[in-house]
């Protein structure tokens, strides 16, 4: 399947806006996370906790989800294919495990914005709750590497995509022949 050039542009802007707002939000969330790891004060505290469970919850994962979605429209309906080149199949398996990760961090923050939430966590409670700071810093260096690997397109063909130009190579000599 190959998409229209018009279509193609379409869809290319709406990936390329929800995979730069997805890195975005987690910018975001890692400033909140930042002053939640070395804040003293229970007030900052509590209003970061609560601000990186919406956060989360949100604006991170329903951008992941559609930036993981609208990736696989775009390998699956443009010359690129999902399964020819190692950048791409790299690139997805990066993006399947950055959201993985983050479904099953966000229900550690959203306990983490639920405690903070409830008035009986007090400072020395709020202050022991630590960060996700290692998560948050890892997922932006994953989306990163991800940004960087789509934007140089390194060569490099999987078996089936060789094959794949190989046999439309054929195809065509003999429709010239």
């Amino acid at each position: 399947m190959s998409m229209s050039p018009g279509l193609r542009k379409f869809a290319l802007a709406v990936h390329l806006t929800l995979s730069v707002g997805w890195i975005g939000a987690v910018v975001a969330y890692l400033a909140l996370d930042v002053t939640a790891a070395t804040s003293r004060d229970a007030q900052t505290l509590r209003a970061a906790y609560i601000a990186m469970g919406s956060i989360a919850r949100f604006v991170i994962v329903p951008l992941a989800l559609a930036s993981l979605l609208t990736g696989l429209i775009m390998s699956l309906g443009t010359k690129w294919g999902l399964l020819r080149h190692y950048w791409v199949l790299i690139s997805l398996l990066l993006t399947v495990i950055a959201t993985a990760v983050l479904l099953v961090e966000t229900q550690v923050i959203g306990s983490m914005a639920h405690m903070a939430a409830d008035p009986m966590y007090t400072g020395e409670r709020l202050r022991a709750m630590g960060s996700t700071l290692v998560h948050s810093v890892g997922g932006l260096a994953v989306l990163l590497a991800i940004l960087v690997l789509n934007m140089y397109k390194p060569q490099g063909m999987t078996r089936y995509g060789w094959r794949k130009q190989q046999n439309e190579r054929r195809q065509r000599e003999q429709f010239v022949r």
